[in-house]
């Protein structure tokens, strides 16, 4: 089924259209499922403005939604993404993502008036929800607007506050076309060896103890992986807690999208070197 990734700059009405979507797609008798940033941020105990100005505390929001959003691609449910996916690197990895499950996906864009934008911020009636000016002035500098001629970013609908979006066209492209083909990037092969799931969880422990190990040592800059010819990862970003949940993250996206066992090592430190922006 469809993935709906809605992106915009702060109040530009994400939550308002995801919302409308949903309710549309409901009474056409499908069952949908929002993955909410905000939802997050809040469970996470994060104060919003705060958040923001944390790298490493968005990076983890941003590796639960997406963990959250595989987990629940597949045929039975719409899944619409109401964050502000304000990086175009990782829209590409949803994108990467809905490809691997043979879905289709489409972005809404909702695009805004800056000054209209700040002015719907300072009338939200919680004080918590409230972004300050420079939280605002400075997620709108980080926003990398989507583009339709990107094939992560198509097919793009924009929409205004005051414009009605069409649920028609936005349905026919969600449902009466196929799903990009599957490559090698996005498709792996099924489970060719009984053994696969001990060979997953001991080369990723071995290389994630690697890790850990040039960490209590002191180790900056890159490092080697034993016994991964030419791997290599900067270990000096990582934090301990951080690498224990994407391995346990990618353990579980490889049991639903199997590698070769010897790709494994290369996958699994490429999916490390994303996740940690390094």
């Amino acid at each position: 089924m469809p993935l709906i990734i809605v992106t915009g700059i702060p109040s530009s009405g994400k939550t308002t259209r995801t919302t409308e979507i949903k309710h549309y797609f409901e009474e056409q008798g499908k069952e949908v499922h929002v993955v909410s940033e905000e939802e997050q941020i809040i469970n996470a105990g994060f104060e919003k403005n705060a958040f923001y100005f944390d790298s490493s505390k968005e990076k983890h929001i941003r590796g639960l939604l997406k963990s959250e959003v595989i987990k629940l691609l597949g045929p039975k449910l719409i899944v619409i993404l109401d964050a502000a996916n304000y990086i175009k690197g990782y829209r590409y990895e949803l994108y990467c993502a809905s490809k691997a499950s043979k879905c289709t996906q489409c972005t809404i864009y909702t695009q805004i008036n800056q000054d209209i934008a700040w002015s719907f911020n300072e009338n939200r009636h919680e004080e918590s929800l409230k972004y300050t000016r420079v939280v605002f002035d400075a997620l709108i500098m980080r926003y990398e607007e989507p583009d339709d001629r990107n094939r992560w970013d198509s097919p793009l609908f924009m929409v205004f506050p005051t414009h009605t979006l069409d649920m028609k066209v936005l349905s026919e492209c969600l449902f009466d076309k196929k799903p990009p083909p599957p490559n090698q990037s996005t498709q792996n092969p099924p489970l060719s060896s009984t053994n696969f799931l001990y060979d997953l969880d001991k080369i990723t422990k071995d290389i994630t103890d690697s890790i850990l190990k040039a960490k209590s040592i002191g180790a900056k800059g890159e490092v080697k992986i034993p016994g991964c010819d030419n791997l290599r990862i900067n270990v000096s970003n990582i934090s301990v807690s951080q690498l224990m949940m994407l391995r346990r993250q990618y353990i579980t996206y490889s049991k639903m999208h199997a590698p070769e066992v010897s790709q494994i090592p290369q996958l699994y430190i490429q999916y490390l070197k994303s996740s940690f922006d390094l």
